[in-house]
């Protein structure tokens, strides 16, 4: 008997027994027996949940349902039968932090009978990392469409604790990090990251969001964090068919922060990849023409100081080419760029005068450069859904296999991005891309749900404040970037765009005609040192990694070295080091390397870490990229050289707003 045969038996009698033991018990524990789901329903059909976490309350007992129309959701339940469920499997995925996972869940469902034929069967699925529950209704045969109102799930904490979370918004989630006792949070979008009174670390969020609205967390009049769903126009939340499932909601739990950014339960409460062949779908690193349109030096329209010329174009792909770079993405080169902050209209195939594309695309495949394009709808979404397919086929015409999208501005007819109207459009775009063999990096998106699982072309996507708000604004601080991955990154990757050496625009600022396109841009820098730009292409996961930077600015610079070196087809990776709001340490294996990258906030900080990630009884050379910190220069670096092996401690000297990156790479003794 294999190896594979002896597990799966194994599951199934684990399924067995889980059911003869439990009998009519409504509850669910984790694998580990550390955390305890215990559904409940009242006298009146109502119906409710509680969690235990080592035995002690984490979450009290807390009201479930929704609210529709046409059906009673939430009350005049009862019990027709408990099913348990036991599951441990190994998969992979074609790309990710990590390409090999694990899903070990016990779940439970309760299928409940309502009035008017309506059925529910309400899915909880407990893991050592955390669980999730969802609703799946049938409503019968009467409504031919239920509209949903409300929800009324709620979250309530059993302690009081600190939390980290941007506030509820339908429209954006570029907004401040802010640090709030859980009792003071009068909204936030998820991920919602909290740490309570006793030290359990947790996170709220949902997973598989597909035909639903986003879902926000909303203090009531009763004091009580419950869900609260983006409104259509009409005030409405959702259409749905008579038969239909939510996206999960979720909580990660750990002991540490770092085993929240260690989490697989959100990819784990995915369906498997509808895309068959995913040959075509690779990570890469990117350069491109973006970033000087945002310093104010280039434009997105065409005119003299033009970013997506022809000759700028050829000029990255040569860049690319010569550093070890696959792609490169050029934003203004198409027409209708003039239309901004009007009618929002876009040319989706045809380019501006002077962005000859057939020629760039040519150039680029003999050079062995993949072509990115980019589409800004301006939030025009009957226009976009009206051209893209035709669109997404020529770009497939030109060999290109990568696609970013942008929708920095208002939906039309009243719409908000976050609304179900919203997520499916978002949807529609990525089955449509991979109809053409077209990887998507979405920028202001919806939110990251884990849907990369089943459709692996949706890479990226921003869907928090990137890189490009250092260049008009009082920018992101360090403080801010130690956030980041304890809170957004739950979710999945980010586009962040990182990598800026030119840490205070001095090359920007020798522009006399710069442009102030959005506000007075002249006190704005980067915030951190240019160590710390080099570990965030570790930190900050994206399989789609970019040099955001002037290419000029990293032309024969000695640091450039790491992202030379750097795979963004990452096959492990771990958080092995960091608090919320104060560190981060971070590392990734890529084949037989590995890259690590450390940073910290204001303050100064070394880390000792241990280098027991690397292979066993393999000596290997590190390539230190640190601050140096005997000056008071952010741009100032230092690189150095060592053998190290498994049994080795880094220490790692992070200047204040500083950080680190390490490559090892193995070498014959």
């Amino acid at each position: 008997m294999n190896r594979n045969t002896f597990m799966h038996i194994a599951t199934l009698l684990g399924c067995s027994m889980l059911f003869i033991a439990c009998g009519d018990n409504r509850s669910v524990s984790s694998p580990d027996g550390r955390t305890k789901i215990d559904f409940s329903i009242s006298e009146a059909g109502e119906l409710s949940y509680a969690v235990e976490r080592d035995g002690k309350p984490l979450m009290e007992e807390s009201r479930l349902g929704l609210v529709a129309e046409e059906c009673n959701l939430n009350s005049g339940f009862e019990v027709s039968s408990v099913e348990y469920n036991s599951k441990s499997e190994k998969w992979t995925q074609p790309w990710g932090e990590n390409k090999e996972m694990t899903d070990h869940h016990n779940e439970m469902v309760v299928h409940l009978k309502g009035q008017n034929d309506v059925q529910l069967a309400l899915r909880f699925r407990a893991f050592d990392d955390g669980y999730g529950f969802r609703y799946e209704y049938e409503c019968g045969s009467k409504a031919e469409q239920v509209t949903i109102t409300d929800e009324m799930t709620e979250f309530r904490l059993a302690e009081n604790g600190t939390s980290w979370s941007i506030p509820g918004s339908f429209e954006t989630y570029e907004l401040q990090y802010r640090e709030l006792p859980v009792a003071e949070v009068a909204d936030a979008n998820t991920p919602f990251t909290f740490r309570t009174e006793s030290g359990v670390f947790g996170s709220i969020h949902e997973a598989a969001l597909y035909d639903f609205p986003e879902m926000v967390l909303r203090r009531d009049d009763r004091g009580v964090l419950k869900s609260d769903l983006a409104p259509l126009p009409d005030t409405k939340k959702a259409y749905v068919a008579p038969s239909f499932r939510t996206a999960w909601r979720t909580m990660q739990l750990g002991d540490k922060a770092v085993d929240l950014i260690n989490s697989s339960l959100i990819l784990n409460l995915n369906e498997p990849s509808k895309i068959a062949d995913t040959g075509w779908i690779k990570p890469q690193k990117y350069v491109g023409v973006w970033w000087g349109m945002h310093l104010g030096t280039q434009t997105w329209v065409m005119g003299k100081r033009h970013g997506a010329t022809t000759e700028n174009a050829l000029r990255h792909i040569d860049f690319a080419a010569a550093n070890n770079i696959q792609g490169v993405l050029f934003e203004g080169w198409n027409r209708g760029w003039e239309n901004w902050g009007g009618s929002q209209s876009f040319d989706y195939t045809h380019a501006y005068d002077d962005f000859d594309v057939e020629r760039i695309a040519k150039y680029a495949r003999e050079k062995g450069v993949e072509l990115w394009m980019h589409n800004e709808t301006g939030g025009n979404i009957p226009e976009y859904e009206s051209l893209m397919d035709e669109a997404m086929a020529t770009y497939a015409s030109w060999g290109v296999h990568t696609l970013k999208t942008g929708y920095a501005g208002g939906f039309k007819g009243g719409y908000l991005h976050h609304s179900q109207y919203g997520v499916k459009h978002y949807q529609k775009v990525v089955e449509t891309a991979a109809k053409h063999q077209l990887m998507i990096d979405a920028h202001e998106p919806i939110k990251e749900t884990g849907i990369r699982r089943t459709w692996p072309n949706m890479m990226t996507r921003e869907g928090a404040r990137g890189m490009e708000w250092n260049a008009w604004s009082e920018g992101n601080s360090a403080d801010y970037l130690c956030i980041l991955p304890y809170v957004r990154l739950l979710g999945g990757p980010m586009d962040y765009t990182p990598g800026i050496f030119d840490i205070d625009y001095s090359r920007a600022r020798a522009d006399k005609g710069r442009l102030m396109w959005n506000g007075d841009n002249t006190h704005c820098c980067i915030k951190t040192t240019l160590a710390r730009q080099i570990a965030n292409w570790v930190i900050i996961y994206s399989p789609l990694q970019m040099a955001a930077d002037l290419i000029e600015n990293y032309e024969g610079h000695p640091a450039f070295q790491f992202f030379r070196d750097f795979d963004a087809d990452c096959d492990w990776s771990k958080a092995v080091a960091g608090e919320i709001g104060e560190y981060i340490a971070v590392v990734r294996r890529a084949g037989e390397n590995f890259y690590l990258g450390a940073g910290t906030n204001h303050e100064a900080r070394t880390l000792s870490l241990p280098l027991d990630f690397l292979a066993e009884g393999k000596t290997y050379e590190a390539v230190i990229y640190g601050d140096d910190t005997s000056k008071d220069d952010p741009e100032a670096y230092i690189i150095e050289k060592r053998r190290v092996s498994a049994a080795d401690t880094l220490d790692v000297v992070m200047a204040a707003k500083g950080g680190a990156a390490v490559s090892f790479m193995p070498v014959e003794d």
